[in-house]
């Protein structure tokens, strides 16, 4: 089953159904948190649907996925999520699997025997202890192999469609660079985040930004003249006053 993102009103930041399926009209400046119009605009630039196949299947294969995509680009997660799931689509198709069929299979991604193993204890994990479920939890979820806070929210957002804040290195990145967080590691960005973000915005965080640090705001020369947060980015404003120096 797909999991849909709430959707995201470009105009005010709510969710279409707040207002009954009428237009909102905008939310003056003054009362909208920075982090809120962040992503409104960025939704208006980049849609609220994901890009990625990998995080639209059911939450045992976005759990999967996940696990694939750490470290890897997202076009070779979904090539390897796309051949895995073809042959091993269910926890009990992944345990009675040989690890080396598994690694040929998700060839196409970084430290791919690391990972064939992992994924392939995870579906051992998954018969034996949550009778073939994946965990609906966080804390459970951090209990599987190689399966960090991050990757958990992802399973949260993307599998179960419930609110958590996946923070990756874009997101990271994006808060600091933008001026929403000051922040040294990705925990800190989750916690100062989850603080000004009100939950129904919390499913679009990661996407939005994720989609945004991929196409403009790149780690090393971010495309600012193209930005539709340059009006509000601490790192524009600061790149126009040195050009003017």
């Amino acid at each position: 089953m797909k999991q849909r993102l709430p959707s995201l009103d470009t105009e005010s930041g709510r969710r279409p159904s707040e207002s009954g399926g009428r237009p909102n009209r905008a939310v003056p400046e003054a009362t909208e948190h920075p982090a809120v119009k962040t992503l409104r605009l960025l939704a208006a630039r980049h849609g609220n649907d994901p890009w990625n196949w990998h995080t639209q299947q059911t939450p045992f294969q976005v759990l999967i996925g996940t696990v694939l995509s750490q470290r890897t680009r997202d076009e070779k997660t979904d090539a390897a999520a796309r051949a895995l799931f073809s042959r091993y689509p269910s926890p009990e198709a992944l345990a009675v699997a040989r690890v080396e069929e598994i690694e040929a299979l998700i060839r196409p991604v970084n430290y791919y025997r690391t990972k064939a193993k992992r994924i392939h204890d995870i579906g051992i994990i998954l018969l034996a202890r949550y009778k073939g479920r994946t965990p609906d939890t966080i804390a459970e979820l951090m209990k599987l192999p190689g399966v960090g806070r991050k990757t958990a929210s992802c399973v949260m957002v993307y599998g179960f469609g419930r609110p958590a804040l996946p923070v990756d290195t874009h997101v990271h990145r994006i808060a600091n660079r933008i001026g929403l967080v000051r922040t040294r590691v990705p925990e800190e960005t989750e916690r100062a985040l989850c603080e000004v973000l009100p939950e129904r915005h919390l499913m679009s965080c990661n996407e939005l930004m994720v989609k945004h640090g991929q196409t403009i705001c790149r780690p090393r020369s971010p495309k600012c003249g193209e930005c539709p947060l340059a009006s509000v980015c601490l790192y524009a404003s600061t790149a126009r006053e040195r050009n003017h120096l």
